[in-house]
């Protein structure tokens, strides 16, 4: 390749795109010359693209830009929610992706080299020259070879340069959070324990209703092991399904299904090997089983089981099937008996379809990445959120018939019907949904429309679906309604069994949020660490602030605000709008002020602006409140007070207007 007449030159990457992980945008030509370049075209929702990010920072740590070698990832949207910046921003950080990232939004690059599917690797010589090019996963041996070689014939003829390329990790601008998103959520029966994946922080919490925590599992980095809480590792969990006092995980990046045992305190692998399995029929033992990039899993029954629970499904978004695994032994439809531990595939038939069959193993699934199964006549079904063709299908459990329910099309080969439209069956779009719950009091679904920021529901019965929250903005507001509130790429979501509260992992937003099904009032689940009860609560400046204040008489208006649900570390604001009574004017030379107390919780008001002069009430005053990164109770009560003195007809009065709690 290298000794052909003309060179298959790459053309230069626009120097208007924009760059991540880089001091600057980057020239191919200019600051790339004298380096081999591996172009990683990639789409962040794609899991063969997840699958290969392994293989490059392999590659990354055996040679630097030092050594000659530059992997630059070339971002190609599938999804419209791709196009955009801050979403691959997130998703750089979430697959933990240190090398230089182009976001090639309208896809020149992919087009002027012909690229035709992802991902796709393009090997590029020291002027820029086309070498090689390696379609799909899988390739890494080719990999590995194609680079070395490239890398020995460069710097035995001296066109290897060793200069440095300015990296600034996207990463290390972020501030910590008490979760790193978090990618699935669920409730025990009792809604009183929730267990949340917290997935860039490579752990698992379990956690009481009020956020405070009862166990931390693993993290804070990557690995693989089993053993007690304190050494167990994970990479990346996403699914988990807790029964009693046991939890599965879908540990994702390390493939494999694992257990925790809440009484014993110990971690145990139960299905897969590892590393990444190509087997797409299993039957093996579980831990001799390779799986790949389990996504969720949910407990279930088998046809002849005489145990509640005795199967474990499996969304496997890496071979695009579901499976089980048998925790007892038992029968599948239209399978034999099963041994217990047993894992294999339930149905799908390892092609990225979108297709029904009234056979499990002929039908088709694209990416399954959620599960929720609602065991009740007449569903008696797993409702599938399959992700890269937008829909969501479902997998009777009395014959393993595979069935459209809502989004997606009507061609099996078609993954790019999706789009944002309430509607029925077909009709209705969904993009790129990662998560489903059943309602058993309401009998309905609800789906998290993961690429739409948004909450649907379906009504599996009529196979309508509609937005239940969210604007579809990616951003992170608490509004005073479902519809007013909104989400950044939510990925996971369960309802509790009583049917009152639904957690949702609002993944790109580093939170659960909690929805009252009820009362329509959305919150944000607080993450309290119980060694946070250790802080002392030694406050004597701020009580001598506290009492200089003004007192308010008895009869100063209250009005009492709803509920609010916070997090340790997080600002937020009061909005102060005050008026006068008719014919009366503010007296702007009395020391009219506003004031925070709190009332037994005075280790709230620790380094914050606890007043401030009001000067004019013709426009709103706001007051910003940090909450302390420590908090030493779940529930406290903050008071913003106003004092005024006011002038009514000619005569100087004192009046104070409002007291709000």
């Amino acid at each position: 390749m290298d000794s052909r007449e003309r060179d298959l030159t790459v053309p230069e990457l626009g120097g208007d795109l924009q760059w991540l992980n880089t001091a600057g945008p980057i020239s191919l030509h200019k600051d790339l010359c004298g380096k081999v370049v591996v172009l990683d075209f990639f789409t962040y929702c794609c899991i063969n693209c997840l699958h290969l990010l392994p293989d490059l920072h392999a590659l990354e740590c055996q040679y630097s830009d030092k050594d000659g070698l530059i992997i630059v990832g070339v971002h190609s949207a599938k999804f419209p929610n791709e196009k955009v910046l801050d979403n691959i921003k997130s998703a750089v950080l979430r697959y933990n992706i240190v090398h230089p990232v182009v976001n090639d939004a309208d896809a020149t690059l992919w087009h002027e080299l012909e690229v035709s599917c992802w991902p796709t690797l393009v090997i590029l010589g020291p002027r820029g020259n086309m070498l090689f090019s390696l379609v799909g996963e899988g390739h890494r041996e080719k990999l590995f070879l194609f680079t070395s070689i490239t890398l020995k014939f460069y710097k035995e003829r001296g066109q290897i340069k060793d200069n440095n390329i300015g990296i600034k990790l996207y990463r290390d601008t972020l501030p910590p959070s008490p979760l790193l998103f978090p990618g699935k959520v669920t409730v025990d029966n009792s809604g009183e324990k929730l267990v949340i994946a917290d997935t860039g922080h490579h752990r698992i919490l379990v956690t009481q209703k009020n956020g405070h925590i009862l166990h931390t599992i693993g993290g804070p980095s990557s690995g693989r092991r089993d053993g007690r809480f304190s050494e167990a590792a994970f990479n990346s969990p996403q699914g988990i399904a807790i029964k009693n006092n046991v939890i599965y995980v879908a540990d994702t990046e390390n493939h494999l299904i694992r257990k925790i045992d809440l009484e014993l305190e110990m971690v145990t692998t139960v299905a897969g090997i590892g590393i990444q399995g190509v087997d797409k029929e299993g039957g093996a033992k579980g831990e001799e089983q390779p799986i790949s990039s389990p996504w969720d899993v949910v407990f279930g029954n088998s046809i002849s089981g005489t145990q509640e629970g005795d199967v474990l499904w499996i969304a496997m978004a890496g071979t695009h099937q579901v499976w089980a695994l048998m925790l007892e032994a038992g029968k599948l439809p239209k399978g034999s008996d099963l041994k217990k531990g047993v894992c294999l595939r339930f149905a799908g038939s390892g092609n990225e379809e979108n297709r029904n069959n009234a056979y499990p193993h002929k039908a088709g699934f694209a990416q399954p990445s959620g599960l929720s199964l609602a065991s009740e006549e007449p569903w008696n079904c797993l409702f599938v959120a399959d992700s890269e063709s937008s829909a969501v299908r479902t997998i009777s459990l009395k014959d393993g018939a595979v069935k459209h329910l809502v989004g997606g099309e009507r061609d099996p080969l078609n993954l790019f019907a999706f789009g944002d439209v309430d509607g029925a069956g077909i009709n209705a779009k969904l993009q790129h949904p990662l998560g489903v719950t059943w309602d058993k009091k309401r009998k309905l679904l609800y789906v998290a429309d993961s690429y739409n920021h948004k909450i649907k529901v379906v009504d599996p019965k009529m196979k309508n679906c509609a937005t239940l929250a969210g604007t579809g903005e990616a951003s992170d507001v608490i509004g005073s309604s479902f519809a007013q509130s909104t989400f950044n790429e939510p990925g996971g979501l369960c309802v509790e069994e009583n049917g009152r509260l639904m957690y949702v992992a609002d993944t790109n937003n580093h939170q659960i949020k909690v929805l009252d099904l009820e009362t329509k009032i959305l919150s944000m689940l607080p993450i309290l660490n119980p060694e946070a009860c250790d802080v002392p609560d030694n406050l004597p400046v701020q009580k001598d602030k506290i009492t200089n204040l003004p007192k308010l008489p008895k009869s100063a208006p209250v009005l009492q605000l709803p509920l609010l649900t916070v997090a340790p570390g997080q600002t937020i604001q009061f909005l102060l709008k005050l008026t006068l009574p008719p014919d009366s004017k503010l007296n702007e030379e009395a020391p009219n002020s506003w004031f925070i107390t709190a009332e037994d919780n005075t280790w709230l008001l620790q380094g914050q602006c606890l007043s401030g002069e009001i000067k004019d009430i013709s426009c709103q005053i706001i007051i910003p409140f940090q909450l302390p990164r420590s908090c030493l109770s779940a529930e406290a009560i903050l008071a913003v007070k106003a004092c005024l003195y006011y002038c009514s007809k000619g005569l100087c009065s004192h009046g104070c207007q409002p007291a709000i709690q």
